[in-house]
């Protein structure tokens, strides 16, 4: 049995926590406010208010919230040095690769990994959630049967870092995709087809993709933007972000991107 600390159980974390304790982990998530900690505890986990007692006693501190800066306020020095030596500190939240890689270059005696994750909280609650995880060998293998309790495939991509650049660089394509899939609905309609028939026809075809079967199922391209815009919309910006400081583009994926978001 592993002591497993959490923070940020919530849309994603939720269903993490759940699994979690059902695989027999002993779980203690963060929980600040009296509804908060009615919600860790209604998932089986032990509800705690502060971040440094979800830390102290932890083999395994796992932070999903939502953006970078969210991920530096939660590992702030005095929260990781509350950590006992050798634990490891696992990353969800996608972000910069160097956010992780900064954490860790302060955190000697820690080992920590970025995984940021690729599916939403049904494949989590299906124990299928992919996991891109970057970090050394042994804190990977020593960390996942853990993060097996809800990650399947756990895809190992490189040295701390790897998994937000390969998370960041999926994205970046999917966003393309929703671009290009944009273009194609507004040219099949030019061509006199409407657009759930080209979907439904795509998918059955050479040109179908896991996004022409997502925006298939929820009905319409506009729906699918506005269920999953946000989040997508918020790792393009970082991989924008980032390109930019390293004096990169993202060459042709940036216009299929911004075909996108035409109005």
């Amino acid at each position: 049995m592993t002591r497993v600390g959490f923070v940020g159980a919530g849309r994603m974390g939720a269903p993490m926590v759940r699994r979690l304790v059902e695989s027999g982990h002993d779980v203690r998530a963060l929980g600040r406010t009296d509804g908060g900690r009615q919600a860790v505890s209604a998932l089986g986990a032990q509800a705690v208010a502060g971040l440094h007692d979800i830390a102290r006693d932890a083999d395994v501190l796992i932070v999903c919230v939502f953006t970078d800066e969210q991920v530096a306020q939660v590992c702030a020095p005095g929260v990781l040095a509350a950590m006992s030596p050798g634990a490891a500190l696992v990353i969800h939240t996608t972000g910069s690769p160097r956010t992780a890689q900064t954490i860790a270059a302060h955190s000697p005696g820690i080992d920590v990994l970025d995984a940021p994750v690729s599916g939403g909280p049904h494949n989590v609650a299906d124990g299928a959630i992919t996991l891109f995880v970057g970090g050394p060998d042994d804190a990977v293998s020593r960390v996942r049967p853990v993060l097996a309790a809800y990650g399947d495939p756990i895809l190992h991509v490189g040295p701390l870092g790897a998994g937000q650049a390969v998370k960041l660089t999926n994205n970046a394509l999917f966003a393309a995709q929703i671009g290009l899939l944009s273009e194609a609905i507004s040219l099949g309609e030019r061509l006199g087809v409407s657009e759930a028939n080209l979907l439904e026809a795509v998918t059955h075809g050479s040109g179908s993709s896991k996004v022409a079967g997502f925006v298939a199922a929820g009905g319409s391209l506009d729906a699918f933007v506005e269920r999953t815009g946000e989040f997508i919309g918020k790792d393009v910006e970082v991989v924008r972000k980032i390109a930019a400081e390293l004096g990169e583009t993202l060459g042709l994926l940036d216009d299929a991107i911004d075909a996108g978001n035409q109005p």
